[in-house]
């Protein structure tokens, strides 16, 4: 297949869609899509202007054969490494290769990763690598197949200042907030990306009605963390403009981190002692909109994910308006409901399925695993900001 491969010299030069690969479909027939029966919402927990909407399932998939980014970059079972890097890999059986480097050189928007593992390798958009040249995010949800060649894999930058040798690439430990994930998987547009990352919300600053709705751009409680409060970090403390750097620096990581404290805590006594289900997923509200959901195949996937979610919702919340008003529950049951619309898919014969539908100002992305049985790993609801 021939594909037109971008080299460029940093994340200055904007604008450029990342390009997926579009397999014709073939494989299994897709199992029935997951419905609100199948899940139950628990009491929403509140801190500040987020509330989170616990998604609870006595339905649960095994979902073990599968080998998350951060366990495959900590183990060495996954190497990501700059699109013509001459870099000699080893695999899990300690074999030396080097693998080929005929992808052109080194690109913004794209590296090259290969899964030495026995295991399907689920990537998930705004998964953060760091290293390299510049510190990248994972464009779209995908799985890759065990033992597969080097694969060009679609990213976002969001390190604006350099594009010099850098460390390996690196566990990914974070997941970027909901405005930037939103510009990756929806948008797919490197300068929207980047624009998210310095202003901290691409959410409308006027003040919400109830159900979601937009009021009148009346004067709004101000947000935690502020655009201006993001320049002055990049000025004092990250001058690469790194996404890592600027939430998790002194100055804004802080607020991050003592939110997370209490959101967690809070989370944690509600869903404590619950008997014959499991945690799957959550609904996210900002003020009294319904913003956003992550739900997953299984409790055990949707553990190894909260950590890094639950600070991505914090950093969205801290950068948006301080509305103290709560979502409904009916408003966050609208996200567990099937989306009607066209529908855009994109798939891999026997390893997976993506597909996103559209209604409205709501986007519904699901991966599916199409081996040994079609299950649907993730699912995202969101409330696009356009």
């Amino acid at each position: 297949m021939d594909r037109s491969l971008f080299t460029l010299l940093g994340c200055s030069l904007l604008g450029i869609s990342t390009l997926g690969f579009v397999w014709p479909f073939s494989g299994p027939e897709p199992a029935p899509p997951k419905n609100e029966g199948d899940w139950r919402l628990l009491e929403p927990i509140s801190y500040e202007n987020l509330t989170i909407f616990p998604v609870v399932s006595s339905v649960g998939y095994d979902t073990s054969a599968f080998l998350t980014l951060e366990e495959g970059l900590s183990s060495g079972e996954v190497t990501v490494r700059e699109q013509g890097a001459e870099t000699i890999v080893r695999d899990r059986n300690s074999t030396r290769s080097n693998p080929p480097s005929n992808y052109g050189g080194p690109s913004v928007n794209q590296l090259v990763l290969i899964n030495h593992s026995k295991r399907p390798l689920l990537l998930l958009s705004g998964e953060l690598v760091s290293g390299g040249k510049q510190d990248r995010i994972i464009a779209k949800d995908r799985l890759v197949a065990p033992g597969s060649q080097p694969l060009p894999l679609n990213v976002f930058c969001v390190e604006h200042g350099r594009w010099s040798a850098g460390s390996q690439f690196s566990a990914a430990k974070t997941i970027v907030h909901p405005s930037v994930r939103e510009q990756a998987a929806v948008k797919q547009n490197q300068s929207e990306v980047w624009a998210s990352v310095t202003a901290g919300t691409t959410a409308s600053r006027e003040v919400s009605g109830s159900g979601g709705g937009r009021g009148s751009a009346e004067a709004t409680p101000a947000p935690r963390v502020s655009a201006d409060r993001i320049a002055q970090t990049m000025r004092s403390e990250a001058p690469t403009q790194s996404y890592a750097k600027i939430y998790e620096s002194r100055e804004i990581g802080s607020s991050i981190d003592s939110f997370v404290a209490q959101v967690q805590r809070r989370f944690a006594a509600e869903t404590r002692g619950l008997k014959g289900e499991r945690v799957v997923g959550v609904v996210i509200a900002y003020g009294g909109e319904v913003a956003w959901s992550d739900i997953f195949a299984s409790g055990e996937l949707f553990d190894a994910y909260w950590s890094k979610l639950l600070r991505s919702y914090a950093v969205e919340a801290v950068a948006r308006p301080g509305l103290r008003e709560k979502a409904s529950v009916g408003d966050a049951h609208e996200f567990l409901r099937q989306l009607r619309g066209k529908e855009n898919t994109e798939s891999e014969p026997g390893v997976y399925r993506w597909r996103e539908i559209k209604e409205g100002s709501l986007s519904q992305i699901e991966l599916d695993a199409l081996e040994p049985k079609t299950i649907t790993l993730h699912r995202l609801v969101l409330r696009r900001t356009e």
